[in-house]
């Protein structure tokens, strides 16, 4: 004779099973419906921002548009903010996302990550004829960073005795000093020395030598194994086929360096 205590249980259970399952938006049902929602940055160029005629432009909006065309969908861009990345992911908002975002456990706990695909670091720019390749060759020259900035702290730890670091105010006072010649090499984001580049053709701002990196992975709802296994043949094909370098070479006036996988 059953008891009460297995008769709720077995009750549960068939209540459990008759209750509706919240399906996931995996590769098969974005082929299906013929279009893919995609994040990318509403304002941080030049990963993603309104160009001058409205539309949304940068590099991630562009790996956006290549990820679509191979996908053979529409694509639907969704501008989001850094807090709103997670949380659109989580609640089926968006089917992927493609925001400079990096990967760290804490993040890990919440989606998965695909490989990286774009690169995001703090480093020395200066002319391409100034032979330097690590932080030791700084020695005897001068340096400018923004004071109490990532980069100012990391500097200041490594940089030789005889570095001449000398510290700004903000961005625009750092980036002035190098245009103007008051310093030999820049310390700063790679973004930042991307923009100083686009807006003075005539300045040689080569990267030489990353501080700290942080490169960028795309977003991929936990339980999406179709799609994220897909975005990472993508990343991979893009790589070697040299899509990948050439929109590095557009946004951030630098090639495309090595990348971490997963």
């Amino acid at each position: 004779m059953k008891t009460l205590r297995s008769l709720v249980i077995a009750a549960g259970l068939g209540l459990a099973g008759l209750a509706p399952v919240a399906a996931l938006a995996d590769l098969s049902d974005i082929l299906a419906r013929g279009s893919i929602n995609i994040a990318v940055p509403e304002s941080f160029p030049p990963f993603g921002a309104l160009g001058m005629e409205g539309e949304h432009e940068g590099y991630d909006v562009d790996v956006a548009k290549l990820i679509a065309a191979d996908l053979g969908v529409e694509l639907n861009i969704i501008p989001v903010s850094s807090n709103q990345r997670i949380p659109y992911l989580e609640t089926d908002r968006v089917d992927l996302v493609i925001s400079s975002m990096g990967a760290n456990p804490e993040r890990a706990k919440s989606i998965w990550f695909s490989a990286a695909y774009a690169p995001f670091y703090s480093g020395a720019f200066a002319s391409a004829d100034l032979d330097i390749s690590a932080v030791a060759d700084l020695s005897g020259l001068k340096i400018g960073v923004t004071g109490g900035a990532l980069e100012d702290l990391e500097l200041t730890r490594t940089a030789p005795e005889d570095a001449e670091i000398i510290r700004f105010g903000d961005n625009a006072a750092t980036l002035s000093a190098f245009q103007s010649g008051q310093v030999d090499v820049l310390v700063t984001g790679n973004t930042i020395a991307a923009e100083l580049a686009a807006n003075n053709p005539n300045l040689s701002v080569d990267v030489k030598f990353i501080m700290r990196d942080s490169p960028c992975f795309i977003g991929v709802k936990k339980g999406n194994s179709d799609l994220l296994q897909w975005v990472n043949v993508f990343i991979m094909h893009k790589t070697l086929g040299g899509e990948l370098n050439e929109l590095s070479q557009e946004w951030f006036g630098q090639p495309l360096p090595p990348l971490p996988t997963l």
